[in-house]
């Protein structure tokens, strides 16, 4: 047993370092990309913590969906952020699947750029909505009476960008159309249907995205308007954006991004030792012990090819060479 686990740890770690020998060169590339759409989210974060300086409570607007769900209270508030957190964080461990297992379709890097990509574009949209009206937030600490409801004057300018995290970020008020967590959920849950694999795991994730938006109206974090809006917005921009971009290469397929070897003028390897090294570390990215749908023959062991003795065969059975 310990000798089965020592061998399969083995395998794990080198199919690890031959995945970051594959994504190395992918993230020296795109790096400027990615630090932008991370930066990005920490300005969004500002964003939302300046609105809750201008916001204003007031009654409750009259909502079809308060009607329609039971409020569960602030013992239950929870709930609504146990759900998100866990489509978050099944989303990132998926997204790194490929160091781990053989299947994959997709590079981590690419994959995270695109996701990016969508949440800045869908984030900017937001800023600019929740900027334009404020209106009185439902959720209990944003309701008259509460001390959150309204911050105070900032002493100084680090008060402001320290944001308060992540207290400041789930105490947040005033930046309500359209919902936040709608947003990541159902980027999330878009780029899984895209380059996911598995069906059931495809409509389960639809499932949860509905489960939590019911469960962020019955908690009172937002308006029902803010989650349909999040419904077609985010939708909408994901199915732009995604246009716009170069479309990702297919890895099931076996073809390398990036060279693996160094070609002659013509594109061919150098030499035989080149191509052994490229099919292997091929075979080891993907997993792969030999193609079934390569079936060459074989060179025999006294050096003579399958054509040489089918020839000398039938030139025996022909008589006098005719």
């Amino acid at each position: 047993m310990t000798i089965y686990l020592a061998r399969e740890a083995s395998k794990v770690w080198r199919k690890v370092c031959a995945e970051t020998t594959t994504e190395l060169p992918l993230l020296r590339e795109k790096w400027p990309l990615l630090l932008a759409g991370i930066v990005f989210q920490y300005i969004h974060g500002l964003a939302a913590r300046g609105v809750h300086y201008l916001h204003r409570p007031g009654p409750l607007l009259q909502d079809l969906g308060f009607m329609a769900l039971p409020e569960l209270g602030q013992d239950k508030n929870y709930l609504s952020e146990c759900t998100f957190v866990f489509i978050f964080f099944s989303f990132f461990l998926w997204t790194f699947h490929p160091f781990i297992y053989h299947s994959k379709r997709f590079y981590t890097i690419l994959i995270w750029r695109r996701v990016l990509a969508f949440l800045v574009a869908s984030q900017v949209l937001r800023i600019i909505t929740f900027y334009s009206t404020q209106l009185p937030g439902p959720n209990y600490h944003c309701r008259e009476g509460s001390n959150m409801a309204t911050l105070p004057p900032p002493n100084n300018v680090l008060e402001v960008l320290l944001i308060n995290f992540p207290r400041g970020v789930n105490l947040g008020c005033g930046d309500l159309i359209f919902s936040s967590h709608m947003i990541f959920t159902l980027v999330f849950v878009r780029t899984y249907h895209k380059y996911g694999s598995k069906r059931f795991i495809k409509l389960l994730a639809w499932v949860m995205a509905i489960v939590q938006s019911l469960l962020i109206i019955a908690a009172r974090k937002h308006y029902t308007v803010d989650v349909v809006v999040a419904w077609y917005a985010v939708n909408l921009v994901v199915f732009f954006v995604d246009t716009k971009l170069p479309e990702m290469p297919d890895r099931s397929n076996g073809s390398p991004l990036i060279p693996l070897s160094n070609k002659d003028k013509d594109g061919r390897p150098k030499d035989e030792k080149d191509v052994m090294l490229k099919d292997e570390f091929h075979k080891l990215l993907n997993g792969n012990h030999g193609d079934p749908t390569d079936r060459r023959q074989r060179v025999q062991m006294n050096g003579r090819h399958p054509e040489e003795d089918m020839s000398s065969m039938l030139s025996d059975a022909t008589p006098n060479g005719t």
